[in-house]
């Protein structure tokens, strides 16, 4: 009898350190792919580093993509928060800005998902 207790309590213990495992798994593939969808970005502003250094790229924290007008700065912004709405999914809610800055020649990405509770940040040279 106090071995079957000793087991299931041990068992117990194996099931609980199993789900932490399975949690803790699941929140590093979120910020890994946040980090992939910053770089994204980051590549885009690069590759039209005259509206990135003019702060045209510049964007408030939003959850929702943009209008996608005619021109390109708006385009990516819009695929970028539609790209993360995608990879993370929508229950997620993920959240970006963008600020880029001039005179340094960086850009600092911020997302924020689930409701802000976890968050990333990325600078990169433009």
């Amino acid at each position: 009898m106090i071995s079957v207790l000793i087991l299931s309590i041990g068992l117990l213990g194996v099931a609980a350190m199993q789900a932490t495992a399975l949690r803790n798994s699941q929140g590093a593939l979120e910020r890994s792919q946040v980090v992939i969808e910053s770089y994204a970005i980051l590549d885009a502003i690069r590759a039209n580093q005259a509206a990135g250094r003019s702060g045209a790229y510049n964007h408030p924290m939003t959850c929702v993509a943009p209008q996608q007008g005619n021109d390109l700065v708006h385009r990516d912004i819009g695929r970028w928060i539609t790209s993360m709405q995608a990879s993370l999914g929508e229950a997620a809610n993920p959240c970006g800005a963008i600020f880029c800055v001039a005179a340094t020649q960086t850009c600092t990405v911020t997302v924020q998902w689930h409701n802000a509770t976890q968050q990333v940040i990325t600078v990169g040279r433009i």
